[in-house]
């Protein structure tokens, strides 16, 4: 059973049913493109100023660019086994991403890649710190999460970083992004702490409560309804709050959601990842499910494109591709409710 906690904040449950597309609707909107080099990881993706999307692969120290015909080309990070996590597009022009660190590699910096692939790395003054994600803020810099260190991060296009540390200790944050009201928000992944986070372009923390605890909250994005929407690693979830700090949760039929993007088609859109599935579900609560032709894919990051499809990374080794979903008029469902 859940334990919900009542604090500041209103909690709705609403019992909507998601439904599978046919595997022929599917095929229909999905395409996928293998990576050059194998178990690469690809994480993190955003669309680039190019017109092209970008993204992380994390486990062989490369930034990729796939143009939206399926062209890649790979560019390698000059730091040794950097684990880069995250990317986004920056105010300058440029793709910025975090070096998380992996296997014996270091990490522990914050990346800048241009258009034409020259990249500058950037130290982060906390070791460790183990940064995840990043976003561009409304005050014309970079933020990310410090998960290792519960700690925001914010770097300027020049490289002068900041650090502020979550007033939760402990708290683990996990994504980051900006927010219709001219805030960063993030997402608090120790189930200790199971809060979203918000801080403003000064500092100022405010934190708020999940309702359902545990839930290991992952990915954000602000929606077209001018909330913020969160993935539940843990929970059944897809999580929904107001910038006044609201919070509904929307059940998912299959669990383990993870990255989220809004949609141009005015929807949210997000991966999931243990049953190989890109879902969908409208700003009132409707979700559809699209099955990846293998199920052991690893959907992971997800991000709107320039030509209205939603990008999104397949992190396993049998993935390792980028996909690439159609939004678009919806066919009779498969079945009222998908099977794990």
């Amino acid at each position: 059973m859940r334990q919900g906690r009542f604090l500041v904040v209103l909690s709705v449950l609403v019992g909507l049913v998601g439904v599978v597309a046919s595997p022929a609707e599917a095929r229909s909107r999905l395409k996928e493109f293998p990576l050059p080099t194998p178990d690469s990881e690809p994480l993190g993706i955003t669309a680039g100023p190019d017109g092209n999307l970008w993204f992380t692969e994390g486990f062989v120290n490369k930034i990729g660019r796939i143009t939206t015909s399926g062209s890649i080309t790979e560019f390698p990070i000059p730091s040794y086994d950097s684990g880069p996590a995250d990317i986004a597009a920056g105010p300058d022009g440029n793709l910025w991403f975090t070096e998380a660190g992996n296997r014996n590699g270091p990490g522990n910096q914050i990346g800048r890649i241009t258009t034409s692939g020259a990249i500058t790395e950037f130290p982060i003054p906390t070791y460790d710190s183990r940064p995840t994600s990043i976003t561009a803020g409304p005050d014309g810099n970079l933020w990310f999460t410090e998960i290792a260190a519960s700690k925001i991060g914010r770097i300027t296009t020049l490289g002068t970083i900041t650090e502020f540390s979550t007033p939760s200790p402990s708290s683990e944050p996990v994504d980051i992004a900006s927010g219709p009201d001219g805030n960063l928000w993030f997402t608090e992944g120790n189930p200790s702490a199971n809060k979203i986070g918000r801080i403003t372009p000064s500092g100022t923390f405010t934190e708020f409560s999940i309702p359902t605890a545990g839930v290991f909250p992952w990915g954000i994005a602000a929606g077209p309804d001018g909330n913020l929407w969160f993935t539940e690693v843990d929970g059944d979830d897809i999580g929904r709050i107001t910038p006044s700090g609201t919070f509904t949760e929307f059940p998912i039929p299959i669990y383990e959601t993870l990255g989220i993007a809004a949609g141009a088609d005015g929807n949210l859109w997000f991966t999931e990842p243990s049953v190989g599935m890109i879902g969908r579900i409208t700003p009132s609560g409707a979700v559809r499910q699209f099955r990846l032709p293998n199920s052991s894919s690893y959907p992971a990051g997800i991000a709107a494109g320039p030509d209205g499809n939603l990008w999104f990374t397949e992190a396993s080794i049998v993935g390792n591709k980028i996909g690439a979903i159609r939004p678009g008029r919806e066919t009779a469902p498969e079945s009222p409710r998908p099977e794990a």
